[in-house]
């Protein structure tokens, strides 16, 4: 089981938590919203919790909560930058549908 960054996008989170100067990584999660049921939750994290799952993905701290692994294990996420519009980018296997408008998914 994991959860995983691409260089780019440890790169990215370096860069922002140097800027913050704290905060010890990356949470990722989950939660029920949108029209297919789920959604990404993704934070800069300044302590971990004792239940958090900890993965190290080119030097920085992944933080899981252990209910929102099943749905994103495996992923990876990504920063892209596609014209004048960047963010991260999941690269979820486990996603079997997505909303239209992006903002949900269902696994």
């Amino acid at each position: 089981m994991s959860v995983t960054l691409t260089e780019n996008a440890a790169k990215h989170v370096q860069n922002f938590l140097t800027k913050r100067g704290k905060g010890v990584g990356l949470r990722l999660g989950v939660r029920t919203s949108g029209c297919s049921g789920m959604a990404y939750k993704l934070e800069f994290a300044d302590a971990a919790d004792d239940a958090d799952l900890k993965f190290d993905s080119h030097g920085v701290t992944v933080l899981v909560d252990p209910q929102s692994l099943p749905y994103i294990d495996g992923m990876e996420l990504d920063y892209t930058r596609e014209g004048l519009n960047e963010g991260f980018k999941f690269n979820n296997p486990n996603v079997k549908d997505a909303c239209g408008c992006g903002e949900s998914f269902k696994v």
